[in-house]
């Protein structure tokens, strides 16, 4: 099942693009209201959503128990691999789409796609793949910070930033770095 998740820090509507057109058969996931809990000064402006919150929401799309996913955004695949890497937590079948959108050599429709409701057995997240605040202020651990470099640095804060710059220690390794220059995956070093 093809799901698009395209959103935008620049605050344009993810939806709108995804109706103007996406995948054949795609359907769209809301980063703010599917893939995340509401947004708050402790826990940050994506959350992790309730696992049964989250099973429910994805049921609605159309994703069920047994569902593999391919996920894919407008940039290269920092929203879309939220959606994988929940699902692939919960032990579930999740991959990126190499090349996001802009990859897809095939048409595209516009409009959108509802699909039969499904069920989704919620899963707790697995807490051995999870960290608390003080957890890593211990410095036990290798935080890495997957936000462009002027982010990262604090020299470009969005107004949607609760903070601005990084967490103490933290290092940067920004997503993009992972593409090649036509999007695509580069080869791991």
């Amino acid at each position: 099942m093809l799901v698009d998740v395209r959103w935008f820090l620049d605050g344009r509507s993810g939806h709108d693009a995804y109706l103007a057109g996406h995948l054949p058969g795609a359907v769209w996931a809301d980063v703010d209201t599917v893939l995340s809990a509401p947004p708050d000064e402790t826990d940050g402006r994506h959350p992790l959503p309730d696992p049964a919150d989250f099973a429910r929401a994805l049921g609605a799309l159309g994703i069920g128990d047994g569902t593999a996913v391919v996920a894919y955004d407008a940039d290269g695949g920092p929203y879309a691999a939220r959606l994988v890497w929940l699902l692939r937590r919960t032990g579930r079948s999740a991959a990126l789409l190499d090349g996001g959108l802009s990859g897809w050599p095939h048409g595209t429709e516009t409009g959108d796609v509802t699909l039969p409701e499904a069920w989704l057995t919620p899963v707790e997240w697995p807490t051995e793949v999870l960290r608390s605040a003080d957890e890593v202020a211990a410095g036990d651990a290798v935080v890495l910070d997957a936000r462009a470099a002027d982010r990262y640095s604090g020299e470009t804060v969005l107004p949607t930033d609760i903070r601005s710059g990084h967490i103490p220690g933290a290092r940067s390794a920004p997503w993009s770095a992972n593409l090649t220059a036509d999007g695509t995956f580069a080869t791991p070093r």
